[in-house]
């Protein structure tokens, strides 16, 4: 009964959503004001539906539903509470679930925090954003329904993926959606802006806070993704360039550079075109990303389903969103054209190169992941591209990119002087670069020129952004001095710095090996002496598995007791569990192998990780400044003067 209660609220879900593309649509645009209004109700009681099926998917995982397909194939009855909860998006059709789900949340938002905007780009914004429910709606009902039934239940389902058997699992897949699809927010109000006909600065205005959260999501999603990568593969790496890890991180990207250029097109009214551009391919990357890991075009270790049939649906509804608002955007181009003239030396050049070089990475990433696959798909052979691709061009391009994050903050608008600059900027410069080759000759281990750039550039943000507090006001002065945006946009910055520091050591330094030791052998690395005290067996709620005891000491004195596993689940699937003794400088990290049966020995991976989790760190810092960002108080203020601007439909007389 529950279960087709779920179902049938997926129906009506749909019913509504088509109802809220189309109605507050038309009445915007004809100036029906009772269908205007339906835009708000509509949009939660869409979101109430998708509640009660949600809720009924979770309540057939804990009460073990097995006449449920999607039930029997990822859980059974030995499965925790916690990965029952959570293993309803942990294949393809739960996850598509949550998509809709936080796609009705993002909505629901817009209706409660958009009290201060016309109600007719309300309602718009709300349109568009009810067409891409659609669109994922149908897509569930037809080729993916979570409620599909089975005639012959089973007596016990099949094991959850034991690589989402984690913690992790719960809190990191609803952050990034969150992110992917808290975009499609900024992609409703560009395609309602120019819907409206009338692109000014204060779609941009409205917009931004939530780019700016939607940016915050996907960035603690993709620092929770590199931590759980990290811990539960047993490889000791923090990023892989995995092709989904592509998918998370271009978007991030392209909607950094987003964030920047709602900021211009806020205060000065330029960079229309680019801004409604990045809208638009920030969303489209997001459903990129969908598209690669549930279309079976891919392999990761992150990828829920090997369906090309849904792949399908999903490169269709992308063509549709991506070519739909490009024809848009050509039917308004002579509306998008920015008239703010600005010279070579200025703010608005250095945000356009900032947006110029994000843009050139996110489409380099891109072209490494798609690459192999249209090779493979004309039949030309099977490449494959991997870091060596992708660090040799992303590194070139974050360095500058770095360096002109502390130039930034100094330029005027529109226009400013070379000279100004230097004369601002020769202070840090000198103490970044005194700064920089004193860490490099005294923190490492030894000097190497990749770590004297990247600790000369870390340091020059730092430098930057101190120069800029102490040139603008006293420290005890700043928090009543600036604005929560500022503030974040100095955490950020200052989160790019420790990200940089924490990227270039642990890939310079970090130490790695494969080793066999049995009871009571030690192996040095680093300084640090691993010793194997043996493996005992144990048994968890349902896997059985292995414990190892290593002891490290260093110059003799004990450090850490480390207490890696290995796991077998019900498959046979055999996963490992690192043991990690983390700190502020460094991490040591051991995964266990297999038995030597001859020497009754072990296999055992070890590292030594200097200042990985500068890496975490720093991408958390970057979160917490936006998150900042989006609390500024300018975002709640009603601007009442913007507002005329948009609040009368095309047609229909002021």
């Amino acid at each position: 009964m529950i279960v087709e209660l779920g179902h049938l609220a997926l129906i009506i879900a749909l019913c509504i959503a088509i109802c809220q593309a189309t109605l507050p649509l038309a009445g915007s645009q004809y100036g029906i004001r009772s269908w205007i209004a339906l835009a708000r109700p509509l949009a939660r009681l869409q979101l109430l539906f998708i509640l009660i099926s949600f809720a009924s998917l979770i309540y057939a995982f804990l009460v073990h539903d097995f006449s449920v397909r999607y039930v029997a194939s990822n859980s059974n009855t030995a499965l925790p509470v916690l990965y029952l909860i959570s293993g309803v998006w942990g294949a393809h059709e739960g996850s598509l679930l949550l998509w809709a789900l936080i796609l009705a949340v993002w909505t629901a938002a817009v209706t409660v925090f958009s009290r201060s905007i016309p109600d007719n780009m309300v309602a718009r914004v709300i349109a568009v954003m009810g067409m891409i429910s659609t669109g994922f709606l149908l897509f569930m009902l037809f080729t993916s329904n979570p409620f599909e039934r089975l005639q012959f239940p089973p007596l016990e389902g099949r094991e959850l993926n034991p690589l989402l058997q984690d913690p992790g699992l719960a809190i990191h897949p609803p952050m990034l959606y969150m992110g992917y699809v808290g975009f499609s927010v900024a992609f409703a109000f560009a395609i309602a802006a120019m819907l409206n006909g009338s692109l000014d600065s204060a779609w941009a205005r409205w917009s931004r806070p939530w780019t700016t959260a939607a940016w915050v999501f996907l960035t603690v999603g993709i620092v929770m993704g590199s931590g759980w990568a990290y811990y539960e593969l047993g490889w000791g790496g923090w990023w892989f360039w995995d092709p989904v890890e592509n998918a998370s991180l271009m978007p991030w990207l392209v909607g950094t550079a987003l964030m920047h250029s709602l900021a211009v097109t806020d205060k000065r009214g330029a960079f229309k075109a680019w801004t409604v551009l990045l809208a638009i391919a920030a969303f489209s990357l997001s459903l990129l990303g969908t598209f690669l890991v549930r279309s079976g075009v891919l392999t990761s270790v992150h990828a829920f389903a090997t369906d090309p049939a849904r792949g399908v649906f999903i490169l269709g509804f992308l063509i549709v969103v991506i070519g739909g608002s490009l024809l848009l955007y050509a039917w308004r181009a002579s509306t998008v054209k920015s008239s703010v003239r600005f010279e070579p030396v200025s703010r608005d050049t250095g945000l356009l190169l900032n947006n110029v070089l994000l843009i050139v990475l996110a489409a380099s990433i891109l072209l490494g992941t798609l690459y192999p696959i249209l090779i493979d798909a004309l039949g030309l052979g099977k490449v494959s591209v991997g870091p060596p691709y992708f660090n040799s061009i992303f590194i070139p391009l974050a360095i500058p990119l770095a360096w002109a994050v502390g130039v930034g903050p100094f330029l005027r608008w529109r226009k400013d002087s070379g000279q100004r600059l230097a004369k601002i900027l020769i202070v840090p410069l000198v103490g970044s670069v005194v700064i920089g080759t004193l860490a490099t000759l005294l923190v490492p281990p030894y000097f190497t020129w990749g770590a004297l750039l990247g600790l000369i550039t870390a340091s020059w943000v730092l430098c930057s952004l101190l120069a800029l507090v102490i040139r603008q006001m006293s420290i005890r002065h700043l928090l009543s001095r600036f604005g929560r945006s500022q503030l974040g946009m100095l955490v950020a910055h200052a989160g790019i710095a420790v990200f940089a520091i924490g990227i270039c050591l642990t890939s310079i330094y970090s130490s790695q090996k494969d080793i066999q030791l049995a009871l009571d052998e030690s192996y040095d690395l680093d300084g640090y002496l691993f010793t194997f005290k043996g493996a005992e067996r144990f048994s968890g709620p349902n896997f059985n598995g292995f414990r190892g005891v290593i002891e490290v000491t260093e110059d003799g004195k004990m450090v850490a007791e480390l207490h890696p596993e290995k796991r077998f689940y019900q498959t046979g699937m055999p996963m490992t569990e690192a043991g990690i003794d983390g700190g502020i400088t460094r991490d040591l990290y051991v995964a266990l192998g297999e038995e030597t049966v001859g020497r009754r020995a072990w296999v055992l991976r070890i590292y030594h990780e200097p200042f990985v989790r500068w890496v975490w760190a720093g991408g958390m810092m970057m979160a917490f400044g936006g998150l900042l960002a989006v609390f500024d108080a300018r975002y709640r203020r009603r601007r009442l003067a913007a507002a005329a601007v948009s609040a009368t439909p095309i047609g229909v007389p002021a």
